[in-house]
């Protein structure tokens, strides 16, 4: 089958007349074999499908957009690429929805770093697509939501955000920001930090597992 973008998949083990599904975004220079490592602790009546990035960094390490360090070693990204990603992504989700007996109505993004700040983007410009996010030491970045994005309805996501305290590559401040946005849309959002640097612990994925279900 041949869709736009490379994954993984495990199909479920509870086969339903049309089961959820969980898409996994993984962080900048990883790749699709990363979150789905997850994949055997997760519900067993999703389908689990691990999403590829576009742009190919190197050594089996992809990106859904570049950043770039300048002189003074200011990171910026890459907003048009990730604005082509939030769209490759929500192509993709109809592409699934289109090739496998998924039910349209529970889509959830899983993202970390790059891949939660992809999962925003696309659940606030095509909520009509995603059900809910969690979105795992990423922030909201509003430059790559879709213009109009106010115009839609909002009011049935929800979002699980965590992040780590003493995470060194995105700030604990920016991620901080997230459930004041979300809640003045209107959305739905449990926000949790840990005692950790940029990755996952055992409780976060203990949180987020319970929230789901």
């Amino acid at each position: 089958m041949n869709l736009s973008l490379e994954y993984k998949i495990r199909e479920p083990k509870v086969v339903l007349a049309e089961n959820p599904v969980l898409i996994l975004l993984h962080g900048y220079g990883s790749n699709e074999a990363d979150l789905f490592s997850f994949a055997s602790e997760l519900p067993e009546h999703y389908y689990i499908i691990s999403a590829r990035a576009p742009y190919d960094l190197q050594y089996g390490s992809y990106a859904w957009y570049a950043i770039n360090f300048d002189a003074d070693q200011n990171k910026f990204s890459d907003n048009d690429q990730a604005r082509e990603s939030r769209d490759c992504i929500a192509n993709f989700i109809d592409e699934l929805t289109q090739n496998y007996p998924i039910n349209k109505e529970e889509v959830t993004l899983i993202g970390f770093s790059q891949g939660a700040i992809l999962s925003y983007a696309v659940a606030l410009s095509y909520p009509e697509k995603v059900k809910q996010i969690v979105a795992m030491s990423g922030y909201l970045n509003p430059d790559i939501i879709a213009e109009d994005y106010l115009k839609n309805n909002l009011h049935s996501l929800r979002i699980f955000a965590s992040h780590g305290v003493v995470d060194q590559v995105i700030p604990v401040e920016w991620a901080r920001k997230t459930a004041p946005f979300m809640e003045k849309l209107g959305v739905a959002i449990t926000y949790k930090e840990y005692p950790i640097g940029h990755g996952v612990s055992p409780q976060n994925f203990y949180d987020f597992k319970n929230w789901l279900l």
